[in-house]
């Protein structure tokens, strides 16, 4: 059997997709080759496999507290921090763990706002600036789509 020969500009191009989008993994498939590049996340290492992640109740503190702060739509907030990815969003690094970050906290440009598990991976969400946290848009343990806003940093 003849070995398909490696395409060293595809996988770059995935490193370099993997990296712009603070991604842990990413896979193409195409003519019969599958490509897929990733990278380990410490982060991730400590957090409860998603089965045994329980909702929290609906009376917990909303993300719509700071809504009035928010325009009309989050997703055109300058400070809006979307989903690089379709997943599920945790606050914390595990149930019970305080949040990684809560609604006026400042934070540092590359620190972890949240995770989302995508395909039985946890892949941290980094604030791409510092500022202090505006809102939080996303509920612990629900599911995002890609490009949702997550959180406004203002």
């Amino acid at each position: 059997m003849a070995k398909t020969p490696i395409d060293n500009e595809m996988v770059r191009s995935l490193a370099t997709l993997l990296d712009d989008n603070h991604l842990t993994e990413i896979e193409y498939e195409a003519a019969g080759i599958r490509i897929r590049v990733a990278r380990n996340v410490s982060v991730a290492a400590n957090y409860a496999p998603a089965q045994g992640y329980a909702a929290p109740a609906p009376a917990a503190a909303p993300a719509a507290v700071a809504a009035p702060v928010v325009a009309d739509d989050p997703a055109n907030h300058p400070g809006a921090v979307k989903s690089p990815m379709v997943g599920v969003t945790y606050l914390s690094a595990e149930p019970g763990a305080p949040k990684f970050v809560n609604v006026g906290d400042s934070v540092a440009e590359g620190q972890t706002i949240l995770l989302i598990e995508a395909m039985k991976t946890f892949n941290p969400i980094r604030a791409p600036r510092g500022g202090k946290i505006i809102a939080i848009l996303v509920t612990d343990g629900h599911p995002v789509e890609f490009g949702e806003p997550l959180v406004i940093i203002g």
